[in-house]
């Protein structure tokens, strides 16, 4: 009896702590409510991404639908722009500041001295005493900026363009600097900011890329595709490789299939692909596939048209240097030059024309560690005369009102030499760019190093500040242009980044 009491008991106990934690609601009720929950989200999702539905002010902006399943098809910058397109001549290897554009009278003063609390040893070794810049400066333009000799005819532009003297970068190597200043990041996998652009604004010619790098004739830079490759963002959006000398390979069918039986293999493959497009209509990667694939088509007759400087009259190559007998690779930098003139005259959206290849002891690059004058003679000729043609050039087809120019360089160079050496070790506390061209304002500098050009003594800048300015003038908020990618809404800038007014127009 005491046995049955104490069973009866403990029922009614877990009957009263059952009804005591019975949840809020029954299963079915939870599933039920789930399930339309889901539908509310995906239904969300899908108005916002068509547009239908206000966005909240507080999220990125990102390009309209249209990005993704007609990438190539031009689209409206967040605000009205400045520049049109971009040229950016990258002077691979570290160009020295100090044997160029940033003018230190207490260096000469100092010449052979000590650096005075300076590092005892660099990226390369021990630091051998203060050198004086290799080369003469003297002012130049109306504006007086005190130039070096090695670049006289871009010297003599001085009025022209706007100097950024107080850039900063993450790192001392080549290959993560130039990743950096071309994706914003020092690590490999993010975007080249020719992609970015391209996902932005696609491009004003359906037959030609919307980016194209032009490599130097003598390699390609240390960091090479990721300087133009598109990280995370779909492949349609990278940079299309080539130059006058190289130009794209396999654009032409073989010999053994007539021109013919290609276009018409062509457009019976396009037939196929819009057939399957129809049936899939809201696959935006297919739709970039297809693009991607009937763009290749197109350029089999648009790059032969635009390589081909056959029709330049004598008096432009010989502007450009492209005629010089003596030095083919001077010749050769400045046919790719006129490429670069050519492809933005086509509309091509973004440009990047490589002075200087790979890491090879500063023979074929701007990496001048133990005979830098020696080395700069080489280089400086081959950049001065074809680059300041491809700016004159631009400026008299009426190109550069809508052109956005930008020089640069991936660090600067210590002001002292290596110990046994006649070269600068690597400097990434302060160096120099310049900015030309549509909305920006001419004739001015920004920013400074100290008197020794060691490192930023004023209004320093990081290379995201630069991007960002590039991007503003292109009517693009920085901010606004991202790519979710890992759950990150990514951007060119990362988390920093500011307009720099100083050198606006």
């Amino acid at each position: 009896m005491m046995h049955h009491e104490s069973s009866a008991n403990m029922a009614n106990q877990t009957d009263q702590h059952r009804t005591q934690w019975q949840p809020a609601y029954q299963r079915r009720t939870f599933l039920g409510e789930m399930a339309t929950s889901l539908k509310s989200i995906a239904a969300l999702q899908l108005l916002s991404s068509e547009g239908l539905i206000l966005a909240d002010d507080s999220q990125p902006k990102q390009p309209p639908v249209s990005a993704r399943k007609s990438p190539a098809l031009p689209r409206a910058p967040h605000f009205p722009a400045k520049a049109r397109r971009v040229l950016v001549i990258f002077c691979a290897g570290a160009c020295s500041q100090l044997e160029t554009w940033d003018y230190k009278p207490e260096l000469i003063r100092r010449d052979g001295q000590p650096m005075p609390g300076g590092p005892s040893v660099t990226f390369q070794g021990p630091s051998g005493n203060l050198a004086r810049p290799q080369y003469h400066f003297r002012p130049r333009g109306e504006c007086g900026k005190m130039v070096s000799d090695m670049l006289p005819r871009l010297g003599d532009m001085v009025d022209d363009f706007a100097f950024l003297h107080s850039l900063t970068s993450k790192t001392n190597t080549h290959g993560p600097a130039e990743n950096y200043i071309s994706t914003g990041f020092v690590q490999d996998g993010f975007p080249s900011m020719g992609a970015w652009l391209s996902y932005a604004l696609g491009t004003e010619n359906q037959d030609l890329p919307a980016f194209v790098a032009i490599p130097d004739p003598r390699g390609i830079p240390q960091a090479s595709v990721n300087n133009w490759g598109p990280g995370f963002l779909p492949a349609v959006f990278q940079g299309t490789s080539f130059n006058a000398s190289q130009p794209i390979r396999h654009l032409n069918p073989p010999d053994n299939i007539s021109a013919g039986s290609d276009r018409a293999s062509r457009e019976l493959l396009q037939l196929m692909n819009h057939q399957r497009r129809s049936d899939r209509p809201d696959d935006s990667e297919l739709a970039a596939r297809i693009a991607s694939y009937e763009l290749a088509g197109r350029m089999q007759t648009s790059i032969p048209r635009v390589t081909d400087l056959s029709s330049e009259p004598e008096h432009i190559l010989r502007m450009y240097a492209a005629d010089d007998a003596e030095n083919e690779t001077r010749a050769a930098f400045g046919r790719n030059c006129i490429l670069a003139r050519r492809l933005l005259e086509q509309g091509v959206r973004f440009v990047q024309l490589f002075n200087g290849a790979y890491a090879s002891g500063g023979r074929l690059n701007w990496d001048g560690h133990q005979a830098l004058r020696e080395q700069y003679d080489i280089h400086g000729h081959i950049l001065d005369q074809p680059a300041a043609a491809l700016i004159h050039d631009l400026r008299q087809r009426g190109l550069l009102e809508d052109t956005l120019i930008v020089w640069c360089t991936e660090f600067g160079r210590m002001p002292m030499f290596q110990k046994g050496a006649k070269g600068r070790d690597h400097n990434p506390n302060g160096f120099t760019a310049f900015l030309t061209g549509a909305g920006v304002k001419p004739g001015v500098s920004y920013g400074m190093t100290d008197e020794l050009g060691f490192e930023v003594a004023e209004n320093p800048l990081m290379i995201h500040d630069l991007n960002a300015t590039i991007l503003h003038l292109l009517g693009i908020d920085h901010q606004n242009l991202t790519w979710k990618h890992n759950g990150i809404a990514r951007r060119l800038t990362d988390v920093h980044g500011h307009i720099i007014p100083e050198v606006l127009a």
